[in-house]
């Protein structure tokens, strides 16, 4: 059984790189939303079209790469998938982003969110002791998400702080995990 868990947990951290590029997209495009304010709106459509496009095909390998060692690989397979696609249609069209963002955002959000809840609990069941802090991510994420989704009326400035806000906890998230997994790999003396 140990042996079972080792050998999962070796092969999950194969591409532990992913979830802190991910990380870092999400802060880079959460810091732009606060330095120019007046222009994010409209460029936050587009961002966020290139952002969810990177990060779902990154969700996709980094999910395929491990479905033999994570349990859980379906749940980040299917968060990476409606991800890419979101990004897809966004990038498509931009005119649509600019109506439906709170939800969009919102919503995608709220399922990162979910996820990472489920990680954390991945993690403390392999015995990681900062699990409380990628539960704590997982949670503070959800509560944005629905604030943003509950509020759609003060998209706005209110929706760029919002979106700031979650955009910047979703990135602390996939670098800390990043950080860890790549911990966990030197340890492991992969």
């Amino acid at each position: 059984m140990a042996n079972e868990i080792l050998k999962s947990i070796k092969s999950s951290i194969k591409n532990w790189y992913l979830q802190l590029l991910i990380g870092i997209l999400f802060i880079a495009v959460g810091v732009y939303t606060f330095m120019s304010p007046g222009a994010a709106y409209l460029s936050l459509a587009i961002l966020f079209s290139i952002s969810f496009f990177i990060s779902g095909l990154s969700d996709i390998i980094f999910s395929l790469s491990n479905k033999d060692e994570l349990d859980n690989w379906g749940w980040i397979l299917a968060i990476g998938i409606l991800t890419f696609v979101t990004g897809i249609i966004l990038m498509i069209h931009p005119e649509i982003s600019m109506v439906t963002i709170p939800f969009i955002v919102g919503f995608l959000f709220m399922f990162r969110s979910v996820a990472g809840i489920g990680i954390a609990l991945d993690m403390k069941s392999y015995g990681i002791k900062e699990w409380g802090w990628m539960m704590a991510f997982g949670i503070l994420g959800m509560i944005f998400s629905f604030i943003m989704i509950w509020n759609p009326i003060f998209a706005g400035m209110t929706l760029v702080v919002l979106t700031g806000m979650v955009m910047l906890t979703i990135g602390f998230f996939h670098v800390f995990l990043g950080f860890k997994l790549k911990k966990l790999k030197g340890k492991l003396h992969l």
